[in-house]
């Protein structure tokens, strides 16, 4: 998935912001699960960023270990130093660690998928997931819409109205050829949210995939995380998702809420 422009303040608003970090980050979130390589041009057009500055990026970033470079490829994929960083991000995720049986539990309940995610501008990032052979597979490390998405309503739900504000106006300005429908979708999850406590996806992402997900806030007061279960739309009908599977979600939820609190 392509990178995307990071929403709020930017180098023309905040002094302290540093563009040239900004960009390196933005070469690093070009690479999904499934982006083992990928050339200086593939990273420019996803980046939208010149080409020569991907290059010089590329270049410091293979120096430093977050890439490494493959001369018979022409391309780069990532290195040591930033899977290393990713797993001390996942170690250091004591929500992971507390909702993994439940979440393994759920998922035996449904023979769905059961995820954890986190934001990621514009994106939600898998950062754990469950499922069995007849599930559908979403990996660790996937990103996918927040504006399609049950976990992406269900974060956006969860946001105060100013933050909310600001990723919506994102998702606009990205899409505004989408933006009427996807507006109606939000209004509809918002109404969701405060009558159940849980978002829906119906065919909204993909079209024979149900979702359902709930927002988690930690005790810490950080970003809300969002725990949601997917499979095909067969498996998991609308109503199912309203009255078994959504109900059994929040009860995940303020289980591992009071967990995390006692901690």
């Amino acid at each position: 998935m392509p990178a995307t422009a990071a929403p709020g303040k930017g180098p023309a608003t905040d002094r302290k912001f540093v563009t040239a970090l900004s960009r390196g980050l933005d070469v690093l979130r070009c690479f999904g699960p499934r982006d083992r390589w990928l050339t200086n041009l593939e990273m420019a057009r996803r980046t939208g960023l010149a080409k020569p500055t991907v290059s010089r990026l590329a270049y410091t970033l293979t120096r430093l270990g977050y890439l490494r470079y493959s001369e018979r490829l022409n391309k780069y994929a990532l290195g040591s130093a930033a899977i290393s960083l990713g797993y001390a991000a996942l170690g250091q995720m004591d929500i992971r660690r507390v909702a993994r049986p439940l979440m393994q539990e759920l998922s035996d309940y449904t023979k769905a998928s059961v995820h954890l995610a986190v934001n990621d501008r514009r994106s939600m990032q898998v950062v754990d997931t469950y499922w069995n052979a007849a599930s559908f597979v979403i990996d660790i490390g996937s990103r996918i819409p927040v504006a399609t998405t049950s976990l992406g309503r269900a974060f956006v739900c969860a946001l105060p109205p100013l933050e909310r504000k600001r990723v919506l106006d994102s998702i606009r300005e990205a899409r505004p050829d989408d933006w009427p429908v996807t507006r109606k979708r939000f209004d509809q999850a918002f109404k969701d949210y405060e009558e159940l406590g849980f978002c829906f996806s119906l065919g909204d992402w993909r079209r024979e995939v149900n979702a359902v997900a709930a927002p988690l806030i930690p005790p810490d007061g950080s970003a809300p995380v969002v725990i949601g279960c997917s499979g095909a739309a067969f498996q998991l009908p609308p109503d199912m998702l309203k009255r078994d599977v959504g109900p059994r979600l929040l009860a995940l939820v303020g289980n591992v809420q009071s967990a995390l609190a006692r901690d």
